[in-house]
């Protein structure tokens, strides 16, 4: 026999003593999973023995596939995933064989991935395609056999997606590994996009081997396979082979994982062990616990606190943070709250113990564990002392208000496992409890509840100020970390302001005000990533909606759900709406969620649906502030429907309250010259008038840069924030101006458009001003001179105020005392909400398909009722500024709101301890009066009237007599029969 040949049998040999050991140490599943990788397995087979000589071996590296065959050693896994951490993984298996390498100590470990995730589009544009039927029928087969709890109605819809997103993957499993992974897409489905389980296998040889299933929709996107491994790896479970699915649902991924595990201390992984109920909470906790934050790196893969005792922490930072640095932003800043419990982690994990003590429905004896802690906790905090006195001081403020945080909250979803965001409801009491120090930039009122919010990518509050409370959800997106920090700084106390302008403005409803301010932290996406931040909008709005129903969703006024210990046990009536960062998709999808989990509002949580009355489509808002315009203008002369007059405004054309004003007013103001529109994308600036015919074109359809600069009129211009170019390190905007030769095109600085377009909206003057649009607080009290030309005339005569806290109070003032008038964002943008809570009463009072057939009659009324309301308002503010000249009309308006808070906060206690009065006659007479015309018209509709809640009925009650008391009312007249009805009572006639 030649050398040659002899080699030949020996590689022979080996490749067949290293296929027969591959058969006996790997999973069967492993050669089905691979059969459609021939090559990698020819590969693996003819080059084993050559990981006795190195680490890894390569056996496929394409651009949408890696597969390594790795000598197992602890971080293997985490090394691989941490090198392809930016690739996009659509399906990734693990295996491990049984035994050694022959010739080594450590067992072989085969990694497969794979990158081709189908987009939304792709998944959406599929909904004709199907798999086989063959494959069809035995997955149908499969189901029906193993899991006979699948909701087969929805078969072909799922196994489509599986099909459209994973042909191969799907084609090569046998039908029971399909039927597998359809079941755990269903149950993550059923259960709110996460859920986790866990079986015990029953195979022999299995050795107490477990299979655990984890399903999460909308996951995070980096390194969360590499987090879900290192719980297992801490929790002392040995993953002994993988699989996982990331697939498109045609809106958002969804991550489907399968382990096999094994306890490395040799116990069973079952359904209620101790075991289990650690992994569960800690691979929930995964939705929570970014990996790039300090806590989880420096406390939780050092192995010095828990997954969600470091999620806590974070919570605890978030929570300190926004508390303290609305007012000393400089002593308190994100740094300093973060280091104050990293640098201590022994006192973070007293105050995790506390907090644990208070709220964990498996303590026993909570009161007396609580009280024993607190005192512990109470003197740590008191007695911390390192020798840097002007630190110590800063670290015992944050951890003081840590414990004001902790003992004042009344329930919270820490515990509920299946969550993606953490709540926390609070008494307001708190604030006394920081001191005036940190409150004395807030207004001088105490909310009615506070309900802290925090999830993985950012947190915010839900501010009240009374018991049935209505109000928008504003998200505001930090695309750098200079816009997080600045916004994190500001976010309490500008949501403390919004909310209690929202109750000021609510004066005419059964619901106080209210406001839910959450700050999305988008830092760290780029720009090209635009689709990873819809993504993360929508968890962290899907989130919190489900911490919201977690501790809010009650039943005989305590908290439904076990997990949610509740302190408060009262039913809490919030109604959400609609604002900044809210798409259509999500306020459907928050109001499906609420009825499914039984909120006592249903739909009626979320205004502006299907089954509602759109604000942009129907310009409610905005029929309020036109109101207030025409009312304004009138006392200064000016008929806006008859005579020439300016405007400017802040908004866009597609902006809902922006554009329906313009809508409104090109309807009914034929001699309008609309002089400056300013919106986030360009500024139009025409003395003449902005073409009325261009803007039609656009209105509520486009934003301001679509509009043609052809069509402005000479000496008109147009500067565009989008469509920057560079030049360079310099990045350029356009500018385009029409002299009498035609348009003139420049590119200009980011200085000088940020100076022009900055300036635009102080220099452009005008009869009146509607700022509908821009963030809050543009005008304050270092900029408000620059209103005023430089004879000292003012460059608008009038401000009705389309956007909420455009203008700061302190401006406001100084405005108003160099004549200019000014009807405040409380009055005269209230009608939207006004709007939203007769969607709650038609909700209450009507089926969906009443509604939507009677839908133009019932938004009709409303529209008239939204009339009256602004009118009857703007005229008194008026009257009363001509009776008292020297009276400014905001300081009237708030007059007003505060009037009327108090009619109706006595007026409601008072109809609460009398519940039979509201159905009376004369009551009645009113509850009527408040309601559109259609519900008082029609008599079925109208004897529905007994359905309503009691609360709700004298809530409408205590509004509607509340409110008419002030805008009817003659008070001499009143005051004279109240003396009349006094001296009648105990002054009788002999």
């Amino acid at each position: 026999m030649t050398a040659a040949s002899a080699a030949s049998k020996s590689q022979s040999a080996e490749r067949a003593e290293n296929r027969f050991w591959l058969r006996e140490q790997l999973n069967p599943y492993f050669f089905i999973a691979m059969k459609d990788e021939p090559e990698a397995l020819g590969l693996l087979t003819r080059e084993l023995g050559t990981l006795r000589h190195n680490r890894r071996l390569i056996l496929a590296d394409r651009d949408k596939a890696l597969i390594l065959a790795i000598v197992n050693q602890p971080g293997t896994l985490y090394d691989t995933l941490r090198r392809i951490h930016e690739r996009e993984i659509s399906y990734a298996m693990i295996a491990h064989s049984d035994d050694p390498i022959p010739g080594l100590d450590q067992n072989l470990e085969i990694q497969r991935f794979e990158f081709d995730r189908r987009s939304n589009e792709e998944i959406l544009a599929g909904k004709d395609v199907g798999a086989p039927i063959g494959i069809r029928r035995t997955v149908a087969a499969a189901l029906r056999k193993y899991y006979p709890d699948f909701d087969m109605a929805d078969f072909d819809r799922l196994l489509r997606i599986f099909w459209l997103n994973n042909e191969n993957y799907v084609r090569i499993s046998p039908p029971r590994r399909v039927a597998q992974v359809l079941r755990l897409y269903q149950e993550g489905n059923r259960r709110g996009g996460l859920y986790l389980d866990v079986e015990e296998m029953e195979e022999s040889g299995a050795g107490h081997e477990s299979r655990v299933f984890f399903a999460v929709g909308n996951p995070p996107q980096q390194d969360f396979l590499l987090q879900v491994m290192e719980v297992f790896n801490r929790l002392e479970l040995g993953v002994n082979r993988a699989y996982c699915l990331t697939i498109s649902n045609g809106v958002h991924p969804y991550f489907l994982g399968t382990f096999y595990v094994r306890r490395r201390d040799g116990g069973v992984l079952a359904r209620g062990s101790e075991a289990f109920s650690r992994l569960k909470a800690e691979l929930s906790n995964t939705q929570l616990l970014a990996t790039q934050s300090l806590a989880y790196r420096e406390l939780v893969t050092t192995g010095l606190m828990s997954g969600e005792d470091a999620t806590l922490t974070n919570a605890f930072t978030a929570f300190c943070h926004s508390n303290l640095a609305h007012n000393q932003p400089d002593r308190f800043g994100p740094d300093d709250v973060r280091d104050a419990f990293l640098a201590h982690p022994e006192i973070a994990l007293q105050l995790a113990r506390l907090f644990r003590a208070r709220f964990d429905p498996a303590v026993d004896d909570r009161t007396a564990a609580h009280e024993t802690i607190l005192a512990e906790t109470q003197k740590e905090v008191l007695t911390y002392n390192t020798g840097h006195r002007h630190l110590d001081e800063v670290r015992r403020t944050i951890f003081r208000c840590c414990l004001a945080f902790i003992t004042h909250t009344l329930k919270t979803n820490f515990f509920v496992r299946e969550k993606q965001a953490l709540a926390f409801r609070l008494d307001p009491a708190y604030l006394a409890e920081l001191g005036t120090d940190f409150t004395a930039d807030l207004p001088p009122v105490m909310p009615f509840r506070i309900t802290f919010f925090y999830s993985r990518y950012g947190f915010g509050y839900h501010i009240g100020f009374s018991d049935i409370a209505r109000g928008g959800w504003r998200t505001v997106i930090c695309r750098t970390a200079d816009d997080l920090i600045t916004n994190a700084n500001t976010l309490f106390r500008e949501n403390f302001v919004l909310a209690h302008t929202q109750h000021l403005k609510n004066k005419d409803i059964y619901e106080g005000g209210s406001k839910l301010v959450v700050a999305l932290d988008a830092s760290d996406l780029k720009a090209k990533e635009r689709q990873l931040e819809t993504w993360r909008l929508y968890k962290l709005q899907y989130g919190i909606t489900g911490a919201f129903l977690d501790i809010f969703t009650t039943e005989n006024g305590v908290a439904k759900h076990p997990a949610v210990v509740d302190y408060y046990r009262e039913d809490e009536p919030i109604e959400l709406g609609p604002d900044e960062n809210m798409h259509d998709n999500m306020i459907e999808t928050i109001a499906t969620m609420s009825k499914r989990r039984g909120y006592m509002l249903g739909i009626g949580i979320m205004s502006s649906k299907k089954v509602g009355i759109n604000h942009k489509e129907y310009g409610v808002t905005s029929t309020g502030v036109v109101k207030f315009a025409e009312i304004t203008m009138k006392e200064l002369g000016i008929d806006i429907c008859k005579d020439p007059f300016t405007l400017k405004l802040t908004g866009g054309p597609n902006g809902d309250v922006a554009g329906n004003a313009m809508r409104i007013m090109l309807e009914r103001c034929p001699k309008v010259k609309i002089a400056l529109i300013l919106d986030g994308t360009a500024a139009v600036c025409d003395p003449a008038g902005a073409d009325h015919g261009e803007l039609g074109r656009i209105l509520l359809k486009q934003d301001l840069d679509a509009f043609a600069p052809s069509m402005l009129h000479t000496g008109g211009f147009m500067i565009f924030r989008t469509g920057s170019r560079r030049e360079g390190v310099r990045e350029l905007f356009r500018r385009v101006e029409k002299t009498g030769k035609g348009l003139v095109e420049e590119w200009i600085s980011l200085d000088e458009f940020s100076k022009e377009y900055g300036e635009l909206v102080f220099t452009v003057p005008a009869d009146l001003f509607i700022p509908a649009g821009g963030r809050p607080e543009t005008i304050d009290k270092d900029n408000w001179e620059r209103f005023f030309l430089a004879d000292g005339t003012p460059t608008a005569r009038a401000i009705v105020e389309g956007a909420n806290s455009f203008i700061t109070p302190a401006a406001r003032i100084e405005l108003q005392k160099k004549g200019i008038i000014i009807m405040r964002d409380a009055s005269a943008n209230k009608c939207g909400v006004i709007s939203s809570s007769y969607e709650i009463i038609a909700n209450l009072l009507l089926s969906e398909k009443e509604f939507l057939e009677h839908k133009e009659r019932y938004v009709d009324d409303v529209l008239e009722i939204l009339e009256k309301r602004a009118g009857d308002e703007a005229r008194l503010i008026l009257r009363r500024r001509r009776e008292q000249p020297g009276l400014l009309c905001t300081e009237i308006s708030d007059s007003l709101s505060t009037e009327i808070n108090a009619n109706y906060a006595r007026l409601f206690k008072f109809f609460q301890g009398r519940p039979g009065l509201s159905l009376q006659p004369i009551f009645r007479r009113a509850v009527l009066a408040h309601l559109p015309k259609i519900i008082a018209d029609e008599p079925r509709f109208r004897r529905r009237l007994a359905q309503l809640p009691p609360k709700y009925l004298s809530a409408i009650l205590a509004a509607e007599i509340g409110s008419s008391m002030v805008y009817k009312g003659d008070r001499e007249a009143e005051f004279e029969d109240l003396i009349r009805l006094h001296l009648t009572r105990n002054f009788p006639a002999t």
